[in-house]
């Protein structure tokens, strides 16, 4: 039994792995007292024989949720860490540490589960975009801010621009707030537009298009591209990774 977690920038994400299912679950965003929430729920929990996290946080977070599994279980994470090459998927880096190890285990998953090639769109608080080939060999990928952030941004630097509240995406909007949500979401959609077209040459014919991420659901609607809603694709490609590393873990950086 395998505990998994997924530190993302909006949320923690864990599950337990046994025997290839996920048999336990569950998620706090980072404004949770997170030790207290992860001591109460883990107590009831089985106890893993290994812990594996992925993380794109800082060191802080880091340490609190070791710290937190630790006490609950009695051993610390092992954090993986991008590499250049794992489970068939190649990093296109040259610094392969400097891609999120988010995106790569994304990848892995997408290999694994029989995918490539294809397009791996995640919409969180950033838009992520990669292409992945046929063999496993990563082409390259976008980053932009996700919709939320984006409206964040034009928020901030504005002083006029105040809507009375979130808005809603339409073709011609009328007002400010329904600009604003409007033009952030479909900018969004427009570049995973953009980037499926650009990388289908690339990928050799039409690739499958996966969509993840804690926006996705939202996003999805005002793609013209068929998607495949993938959830938990981190956590499926770490689960892919921990089990094939069982027994090097160690020397994995």
């Amino acid at each position: 039994m395998i505990l998994l977690l997924d530190l993302g920038n909006t949320r923690l994400k864990f599950a337990l792995l046994h025997e290839g299912e996920f048999t336990h679950r569950g998620a706090f965003g980072w404004d949770a007292d997170i030790a207290h929430e992860l001591a109460t729920l883990w107590a009831d929990w089985p106890t893993p024989e290994r812990i594996v996290g992925a993380s794109v946080v800082d060191g802080a977070r880091e340490t609190a949720v070791a710290v937190a599994a630790g006490k609950a279980f009695g051993h610390s994470p092992f954090w993986v860490r991008t590499p250049a090459l794992a489970n068939g998927v190649t990093n296109a880096y040259a610094e392969p540490h400097r891609l999120g190890v988010d995106r790569f285990l994304a990848m892995v998953d997408a290999f694994a589960a029989g995918r490539a090639p294809c397009v791996l769109a995640s919409v969180g608080t950033a838009l992520t975009l990669d292409a992945l080939s046929a063999d496993g060999r990563h082409l390259g990928g976008w980053i932009a801010p996700g919709p939320l952030l984006m409206q964040q941004s034009v928020l901030g630097a504005t002083v006029q621009v105040r809507p009375d509240g979130a808005g809603t995406v339409r073709d011609l909007a009328d007002n400010t707030a329904d600009g604003l949500a409007s033009g952030c979401w479909q900018a969004c959609a427009a570049l995973v537009e953009r980037f499926v077209d650009r990388a289908t040459p690339l990928l050799g014919g039409r690739p499958a298009v996966t969509l993840g991420g804690g926006d996705a659901n939202l996003l999805a609607p005002l793609l013209d591209h068929e998607v495949t809603l993938v959830p938990d694709a981190v956590l499926r490609g770490l689960a892919v990774w921990a089990t094939t590393h069982a027994q090097t873990e160690k020397n994995i950086p």
